[in-house]
């Protein structure tokens, strides 16, 4: 390691993985006050008070009182009085809903959900309707989720919508009306359904083939009900931006790319008009379309050189929150005065970050083994050369999701402590247009995995790798490929780290989440069916190549992780403890799919970092 490296000062797991001191700022409808989460005793909770007042200060109180695994999704209700937050059990993704009245001053939430192994989800909510959400629930059966509307004062639940059995998401418009479903077909496609209104019958106004399925599906309907604003990759390769009149069932392009697709919509809260669209390359790009917030737009992008996005506005439209994403500090939350065209910071998520030298993240992109061009991001220990250091490979996982620019603990992690962090959107996964999606179809363990090692390749070659001290290190679909760069490639990796990873894709798919139901298409299509091509996807199973381990393995699991049943962990830790491997294997028994707990992160990440620098020779915090 080099004398650059190890005069930057260690940065504490605790910064990087504990809680954030403040995150998700959210104003309420009136603008007159503001929610934030923050912990309480270890544990993240809402806090609530005046605009105005020093986010952080006296005036700021909790409202709400968890004291397990901590409120990391909540919103105000449209009335003003109520926030509402989800929360699961041990992991287990059967998210209950909860409100409470901030106030009341009282701490007691109501569970408005409360029915055991049901998944909530919030649909919609609007000012014309200020005591009402609707929620989609699985109460009827666990495979299918209907629509039902949720009075909050007395926590009445009225079914509107029932799932007839193939819809995976429905769209209601802005009169709280469900009059779009998208259904799922058993190729992998999807439809979209409309109907005038909830007493009328469906209607199939759009059908997007298994090749455009992952890219395309419906934005919301316009304010007036008579479009609807669409992510479409049909005639493209790339998902654009589509506004469809119903009546017509015209289309018309708003924007989009040939190559990346749309990754992002603002849409306005009232009149549900776009206002702006999001295209991620390198880094996140917008296009204004609404002359309105053009000069807003100037503005903000004045206020802070990192990334944007409006993530708060009240109801009159003259505050915004916007958070300001950098790739070496923590997320800043500004409140943006429209009127001034003025930003105040609110505060940073994670402050203490300011003590420490982070590192710069770089786009970089190779052309992999069958021509394809792969997009990536390369960040190096701060001060080190660019010539021979230990790597980390660090496989994002979905796979149908991608690395990006900004932030990243794990990258600031692996840079800190002496390590280049690799990250890869290798084929099949999202953001790259659908040709780029589709060429990882049936190629877990096959070309996907072929990126990576062209990826390890690309960086030794470049200088900037030491070929005899590279790890893969990743999260599901990421611990998959961890386990599969053990028993594919056992020569390229001197270590590998799986955290909730398959082990034995014919298991994973068999025993996906009852709600799943809908989509497992989408696994038979892009993975394999387990019915039909068993012996197929036993051969890009980890699990009967564990013969051919011969790396250290460190191994993480929830108990409860609903998608990665914790058998895949077990019966690989089984393979290689009868072979006398070299793992470790940690369980959390209060976990599901990835760690919510910060005691359960800081004891992962410490065994990771001790794992790491026992193989890779990189820096370990006491």
């Amino acid at each position: 390691m080099s004398d650059a490296t190890t005069a930057v000062p260690l940065i504490p797991r605790q910064v990087l993985f504990g809680n954030p001191e403040m995150t998700s700022p959210r104003l309420s409808p009136d603008g007159s006050l503001l929610a934030y989460i923050a912990p309480v005793e270890g544990v993240l909770n809402v806090w609530v008070g005046p605009v105005g007042s020093p986010a952080g200060g006296n005036d700021f109180r909790p409202v709400t009182d968890d004291r397990n695994r901590g409120i990391r999704t909540y919103f105000w209700a449209e009335d003003g009085e109520h926030l509402v937050y989800l929360q699961d059990e041990g992991g287990d993704e059967n998210w209950r809903l909860y409100a409470v009245k901030p106030a009341s001053g009282a701490l007691d939430a109501r569970n408005l959900t409360p029915f055991e192994n049901v998944q909530a989800r919030p649909l919609e909510k609007n000012r014309r309707f200020p005591g009402q959400i609707l929620i989609e629930l699985n109460r009827r059966t666990p495979e299918l989720h209907d629509v039902y509307r949720l009075d909050l004062p007395t926590g009445e639940l009225e079914l509107v919508a029932e799932n007839p059995g193939n819809v995976a998401g429905w769209v209601a418009d802005l009169d709280m009306a469900v009059r779009g479903a998208v259904t799922a077909y058993p190729d992998g496609g999807f439809g979209l359904l409309f109907r005038e209104d909830e007493g009328s019958g469906w209607r199939e106004i759009v059908t997007w083939g298994p090749e455009d399925g992952l890219s395309s599906g419906p934005v919301g309907f316009s304010g007036d009900g008579k479009r609807m604003f669409l992510r479409d990759s049909r005639d493209a390769n790339a998902a654009r931006l589509v506004e469809l009149d119903l009546s017509a069932n015209e289309a018309r392009v708003l924007a989009g790319d040939p190559q990346y697709d749309v990754s992002d919509v603002l849409v306005h809260p009232d009149t549900r008009e776009v206002q702006a669209v999001a295209i991620e390359r390198a880094r996140t790009e917008w296009t204004v379309l609404d002359e309105d917030i053009r000069e807003d737009f100037e503005a903000i992008a004045r206020i802070h050189p990192g990334e944007p996005s409006i993530i708060s506005r009240d109801r009159a439209d003259k505050t915004w929150l916007v958070a300001f994403t950098a790739d070496d500090g923590p997320t800043s939350y500004y409140s943006y005065n429209r009127s001034g065209r003025e930003g105040e910071l609110l505060f940073y998520d994670r402050p203490k970050l300011a003590n420490y030298t982070l590192a710069k993240m770089e786009p970089v992109s190779f052309t992999s083994r069958d021509g394809l061009e792969i997009h990536g991001y390369l960040t190096l220990p701060p001060g080190a050369s660019r010539e021979n250091l230990p790597t980390v490979l660090n496989v994002h996982g979905g796979p149908w999701a991608r690395d990006v620019w900004g932030y990243n603990p794990e990258a600031q992690w692996f840079a800190n402590r002496g390590y280049v962090c690799l990250q890869v959107n290798y084929r099949g996964s999202t953001g790259y247009g659908k040709e780029f999606l589709n060429a990882g179809n049936k190629e877990w363990g096959g070309r996907m995995h072929d990126d990576l090692v062209d990826a390890v390749e690309w960086a030794v070659k470049e200088g900037v790798a030491d070929p005899d001290k590279v790890a893969i290190f990743g999260g599901s679909y990421g611990g998959y490929a961890a386990l599969v760069g053990a028993t594919f490639t056992p020569d390229l990796f001197k270590c590998a780290v799986d955290i909730v990873g398959p082990s034995n894709l014919v298991t994973l798919i068999r025993n996906i989440p009852p709600y799943w139901k809908p989509l497992v298409a989408i696994f038979n299509e892009r993975v394999g069916n387990p019915e039909t091509e068993e012996d197929f996807l036993k051969s890009r199973s980890p699990l009967f190549k564990a013969e051919r381990i011969k790396i250290p393995m460190l191994i993480a699991q929830g108990a409860n992780d609903p998608r990665v049943k914790k058998a895949e962990s077990e019966q690989i830790v089984a393979a290689m403890k009868e072979r006398g491997i070299d793992y470790e294997y940690i369980l959390f028994e209060d976990e599901g799919h990835g760690f919510a707990k910060p005691e359960n992160r800081l004891k992962f990440y410490a065994a990771a970092e001790r794992f790491l620098a026992r193989h890779l020779g990189g820096r370990a915090e006491e």
